[in-house]
């Protein structure tokens, strides 16, 4: 009965959809809920101090811009030349190489606007931004990891390299405080997604963030955690499924999601042999003991592969609305 009024009242208004994560993972899961009729939020991380988005944070002491660019444009209702002219990176040139021309452009909107979340919202403006996409913090923050050895790494592009087991993290910061408007979203939200995507570098820097487990835990949404396809060298070698979970619970505390899916479908052998090469391996799926551990699993093929093992935006969305139970056709058109 409470599952009927439930979905009585869902049928009533449009889904509120809260996405956690950053990189590619988070704007993939995203150019697919944007296809329904969902108010859907993007909570990025803003820990990246690598690569455009690092010398950018450097030079303007401004939050990195990449994993925003990546979800703006993935949620944008724009001419597919804006996309590839956003996600455009300069081959060469003095102080230009490397440079993503999407970043440039949210440095130059936070200089006219005065800050970066003005910059945020006027860049979704001017790109028909179907959602919100908001930073996780305002602060400047940092990773610092601590490894199974001993080592203590700092920089979030520093810990993929370092070598060993990573046992935890946690966020450097003079003031550590999200924003508000990340607190009321995840606060009405219907489904809070979590993931995919670097597993101590995109999910656990928002979780971690002061008040927004806390803001989980109290929501009345349904919590999905969407496992990655791949490990990743350096952060998730030889993790399994529930080993990825209980990663995060480590260091949020136990029973945060309802739900996880995970990758069914074998990857082809060329897919295999190209990630073997960089010593990346399909994530093994330990049904039983995420089960054990009080999760509902969905197992399916939810992969995309072309020149990466993706996963497909679609089926990914699909998914989750249908946890929902959003039966009715409410794909945009």
């Amino acid at each position: 009965m409470r599952e009927s009024r439930r979905q009585a009242k869902w049928a009533e208004r449009r889904l509120k959809i809260v996405a956690l994560g950053g990189g590619t993972g988070l704007s993939t899961i995203l150019r697919g809920l944007k296809e329904f009729q969902v108010d859907l939020t993007a909570v990025v991380t803003v820990a990246d101090d690598g690569g455009s988005s690092g010398r950018l944070r450097n030079d303007f002491a401004m939050p990195p811009p990449g994993d925003i660019r990546n979800c703006l444009v993935a949620m944008a209702d724009t001419e597919p030349l804006l996309e590839r002219l956003l996600q455009f990176r300069f081959p060469s040139g003095e102080g230009l190489e490397g440079h993503s021309f999407g970043n440039l452009f949210l440095a130059a909107m936070t200089h006219i606007m005065g800050d970066f979340e003005s910059a945020i919202r006027e860049t979704s403006r001017v790109l028909a931004v179907r959602g919100q996409v908001l930073p996780a913090v305002r602060d400047d923050v940092r990773l610092r990891a601590y490894l199974t050895n001993g080592t203590v790494v700092e920089g979030e592009s520093n810990i993929p390299e370092a070598g060993g087991q990573i046992e935890r993290l946690e966020l450097v910061a003079d003031k550590l405080e999200p924003l508000p408007e990340v607190l009321r979203a995840i606060e009405s939200a219907d489904a809070i997604v979590i993931g995919p995507g670097s597993l101590f570098t995109s999910i656990l820097p928002n979780l971690l963030v002061p008040g927004i487990v806390e803001a989980v835990r109290a929501s009345s949404a349904r919590k999905i955690y969407v496992c990655n396809v791949m490990t990743q060298p350096g952060e998730t070698d030889e993790l399994s499924a529930s080993s990825h979970v209980k990663a995060i619970y480590r260091h949020v505390g136990d029973a945060l999601f309802d739900y996880v899916l995970v990758n069914a479908a074998p990857l082809p052998e060329e897919a295999l042999q190209q990630y073997q090469s960089q010593q990346s391996y399909p994530v093994r799926v330990d049904i039983e003991e995420l089960n054990r551990m009080g999760l509902k699993v969905v197992a399916r093929d939810f992969v995309h592969y072309a020149t990466y093992a993706r996963h497909d935006s679609r089926k990914v969305a699909e998914q989750i609305v249908s946890l929902l139970g959003y039966e009715r056709d409410k794909r945009r058109g």
